[in-house]
């Protein structure tokens, strides 16, 4: 018999009661439920890193393509960014995120733009403060400044905003495809009396 435990409505229960009022599959279905979501926000990690790697490719490959062309930087830069961006953006709406919501194509690309834009200046930032508030002057801090601290922090800034406000919500077959527990099988009834009372026999034929 279980010892009795104080109870706050003024009867005694059975130590131990308050662990068997607590249901195990909803711990389960919880730690599955953020099993899912952390292994859904890695391949989207994953995805957005190789469309982002083929997006700066053809940037730097494009750049020095029109640059060998033409002779002219800005003209060379602005045409590689622009197309660099539409195949970051085409990337990451048919593949990266493209289990989420999505809306128009005019309004998705102006704001993934603007977003990309503000990344940009994220790095330009980093940069601006490493060599002109610092002083760190030399090629190597440039470089550290722009292509490490500031891509880096613009690439976390995209790939949070772009979730946030570009493709923000998960679609239905998607989340419908998060793993469910089994649910426990129920005890079998047992037959009851004419008065109610539960029998421990079998009944007669």
């Amino acid at each position: 018999m279980l010892p009795r435990a104080w109870c706050p409505r003024g009867g005694t229960r059975p130590v131990g009661s308050a662990h068997a009022d607590r249901d195990p599959s909803r711990q389960v279905r919880a730690l599955l439920r953020a099993y899912y979501r952390l292994g859904h926000l890695v391949r989207e990690l994953m995805k957005f890193g190789v469309v982002g790697g083929f997006a700066y490719v053809v940037d730097i490959v494009l750049f020095n393509v029109v640059l060998h062309a033409t002779d002219k930087p800005l003209t060379s830069k602005t045409i590689s960014t622009v197309v660099a961006t539409t195949v970051s953006y085409a990337g990451n709406r048919t593949w990266t995120f493209r289990r989420r919501s999505k809306s128009t194509v005019r309004r998705e690309y102006a704001l993934f733009f603007l977003l990309n834009g503000v990344g940009l200046l994220i790095a330009l930032t980093c940069l601006w403060i490493s060599h002109y508030l610092l002083g760190f002057t030399s090629t190597l801090a440039d470089n550290i400044a722009a292509n490490v601290i500031g891509l880096g922090l613009g690439t976390a800034f995209r790939f949070w905003s772009y979730r946030r406000w570009v493709f923000p919500e998960l679609l239905p077959e998607a989340a419908a495809d998060a793993p469910r527990p089994a649910e426990a099988p129920r005890p079998a009834e047992q037959p009851s009396t004419t008065d109610g009372s539960v029998s421990a026999d079998r009944p007669q034929h």
